[in-house]
């Protein structure tokens, strides 16, 4: 088990920024109704958007439970995963 240093900050993610791909968001309203924090809602025009930011704990059921890979949570000074690239590989893949 690895000890940390007295004073040592421990170090959190944070949600840098919600990306939602609109060419292929139906709008179902799927993320924002699985997002148990409550940090989603819609917009206007029925998009996903933030309603609070900081209450994201970052658990992505809103990417995982999206049937068309159109919602992208990322982290703050992380390592994004495969960014829009991989998403529509994985969409091609998936026969979609």
């Amino acid at each position: 088990m690895h000890k940390r240093e007295p004073g040592a900050a421990k170090r959190s993610k944070r949600v840098k920024e919600l990306r939602v791909y609109k060419d292929w968001c139906k709008r179902c309203g799927i993320c924002v109704s699985f997002c148990p924090k409550e940090a989603l809602e819609k917009d206007p025009r029925g998009y996903p958007r933030w309603r609070e930011k900081e209450a994201c704990v970052l658990c992505r059921l809103c990417e995982l439970r999206c049937p068309d890979f159109a919602i992208e949570v990322v982290e703050d000074g992380g390592k994004e995963e495969n960014g829009r690239r991989g998403r529509e590989e994985a969409k091609a893949h998936s026969g979609q």
